[in-house]
């Protein structure tokens, strides 16, 4: 989720229990990854707490359904990742706070969850002092950090507020955590770190060689995190990201491409591809990427996880599985090959699923049909 600060933040509340067995975190994001995928709960994923309970009631008393009453932080959490996981932190029972300045992030993505009792503080990661009052006030047992500037085109054209945001806000985040002893699981990113794939799939130790500001403002937040727990012992944990697609992914905008596809299918006008439309990135859904988050959040890992799914698709790819869904035409506009951009990409989760259990449970035509799907509701 792309937030571009301007004076407020975004945050939530949410406290993990330490010591989960990979069994139990497999189980628990096979829960989420299931619910996320279901079509009657698409238009914002939003909604009842429903799939825990009915497993729950069924007699299967799962980690999912123990862990109870705990409470979040998430920043950002009104974007398309950050509100996701927001539904699935109220559907296991926790105190949800998001914090978002709602210059990217939707209020719309939240209704649900506020009525469902999260509480929404509108606050500026860059705004130290706000961040500490807050976590002082609510004393969350984990923070979910989205809160970020994720335009890569505006890294290049901006890189101190790219910087500011990115680096300094993250420091602030881990301040105030540190001031209650909350855990910070932080979301990053794996191919803008990593750059270009020089073994694909690239495993964490692949070398970090951002090809923008905005990969290596991450990397030097990932960074602080480690920072932060050799020195002072805080407990923080890096999630890198592949592409992430799903329900809540803005279709007007310029990151997302699946998205943004899906939107040009509804309008029935052509899909633009860049240069030869061969690069390949490692598209991973959503609900996937909530299902880590928990398990990171749950765990006492440290460090790096990729969240992806080791495949790679292509965006000539994305066009051909879209088209069987396509009422007429979905011929791609080709358009020049943009300067910078990576050629091929793929991350290795190998570690992820051994540490935290992770395994990507939504294939690509799945995430497409739900994706498409919800588009189509907006």
């Amino acid at each position: 989720m792309r937030i571009e600060l301007d004076g407020r933040v975004l945050e939530q509340v949410a406290d993990p229990l330490a010591g989960r067995s990979s069994a139990g975190l497999a189980h628990q994001q096979s829960l989420v990854a299931e619910r996320l995928r279901q079509p009657p709960r698409l238009r914002g994923l939003a909604g009842s707490v429903d799939s825990f309970d009915r497993h729950e009631q069924a007699g299967h008393r799962s980690e999912a359904t123990i862990a109870r009453h705990m409470k979040a932080v998430v920043t950002g959490g009104a974007g398309f990742i950050g509100s996701n996981l927001v539904d699935a932190l109220l559907e296991r029972g926790d105190e949800v706070v998001i914090v978002d300045n709602l210059t990217t992030g939707k209020r719309e993505n939240v209704e649900q969850a506020l009525a469902n009792g999260a509480r929404l503080v509108e606050a500026d990661i860059r705004d130290g002092q706000a961040l500490r009052d807050l976590f002082e006030e609510v004393r969350p047992g984990v923070v979910f950090h989205f809160a970020a500037q994720i335009d890569v085109r505006r890294s290049v054209a901006d890189t101190p507020l790219d910087a500011m945001i990115n680096v300094v806000g993250t420091i602030n985040v881990l301040e105030a955590a540190l001031a209650v002893g909350a855990r910070v699981v932080n979301s990053s990113t794996g191919g803008a770190i990593y750059g270009e794939g020089k073994i694909i799939p690239a495993p964490e130790d692949h070398p970090a060689e951002p090809e923008a500001p905005y990969g290596q403002s991450k990397f030097a937040a990932e960074g602080y995190l480690e920072l932060y727990r050799r020195l002072h012992g805080l407990s923080t944990v890096s999630l890198r990201y592949g592409n992430v697609y799903g329900p809540r992914q803005d279709p007007l905008g310029e990151a997302g491409v699946i998205a943004i596809f899906c939107g040009k299918l509804i309008d029935g006008t052509k899909p633009k591809v860049f240069g030869d439309g061969k690069q390949t990135r490692d598209y991973v859904f959503v609900g996937d990427v909530v299902a880590a988050n928990l398990a990171a959040g749950d765990s006492q890992a440290t460090g790096s996880f990729n969240i992806g799914t080791g495949k790679q698709t292509s965006v000539l790819d994305l066009v051909e599985a879209l088209r069987a869904h396509a009422d007429g035409d979905f011929e791609p506009e080709m358009a020049p090959e943009r300067p910078g951009e990576v050629q091929h990409i793929a991350l290795d989760y190998t570690r992820a699923r051994e540490e935290l259990g992770f395994e990507p449970k939504v294939g690509l035509d799945e995430g497409l049909e739900i994706t498409l799907e919800s588009v189509r509701k907006r």
